[in-house]
């Protein structure tokens, strides 16, 4: 059944990430983290969903956080953090949020496939989630098999995003042993109005 395939794939596409990540990076994103006085999350398409959950993890450990785009999200200054979301490092309106947080002193901390992107650049601390991105496409056939690249499970930006998701729940777990958190904590926080 490709649905057992593709979950597989997803799995060890994880796995194979999560071998390959700066823990140093993590370790300085984690930090920046805790001495911002607000943080500010964005991304777009299905890594905008990614940033919104890590969002509301941030909100129950009681950091201040705020979704861009949100209409009670206040300006960015001096003093927050900014943190981006986007596979190719490439997406105009991630890239131009990050131009005017850099113009207004925050901290950018992106997460990318592409450190050497245009949202890559413009990053204080970049960490490098490697996946299959929208981008990343050979169109000949030919070279395709000759490399062994064949059509993938996960479409489009699946990998990135998925791990993205893995990877900053690592961050929520981190944060939590950090600030004395517990589950508890958290739940008191959580949303009573659903």
């Amino acid at each position: 059944m490709i649905i057992k395939e593709a979950i597989n794939e997803i799995i060890n596409s994880v796995k194979k990430i999560q071998s390959e990540i700066d823990y140093s990076a993590a370790e300085k994103m984690v930090e920046l983290i805790l001495n911002s006085e607000n943080v500010f999350v964005i991304g777009a398409g299905r890594s905008g969903l990614v940033a919104k959950a890590f969002a509301m993890r941030l909100m129950h450990l009681g950091i201040s956080v705020y979704v861009v785009g949100e209409t009670i999200t206040p300006a960015i200054r001096k003093g927050d953090s900014l943190i981006a979301i986007s596979g190719s490092g490439e997406t105009i309106y991630v890239v131009n949020a990050a131009k005017i947080a850099k113009k207004r002193g925050s901290k950018i901390i992106s997460i990318t496939s592409y450190p050497n992107s245009t949202l890559g650049k413009l990053s204080d601390l970049t960490i490098v989630i490697k996946g299959r991105t929208k981008i990343d496409k050979e169109k000949d056939y030919l070279t395709r098999q000759i490399k062994g690249q064949h059509i993938s499970m996960a479409p489009l930006g699946t990998i990135f995003e998925i791990s993205c998701l893995v990877f900053l729940d690592g961050v929520v777990a981190e944060l939590m042993t950090r600030m004395s958190k517990t589950e508890e904590d958290l739940r008191k926080k959580h949303n009573v109005l659903e």
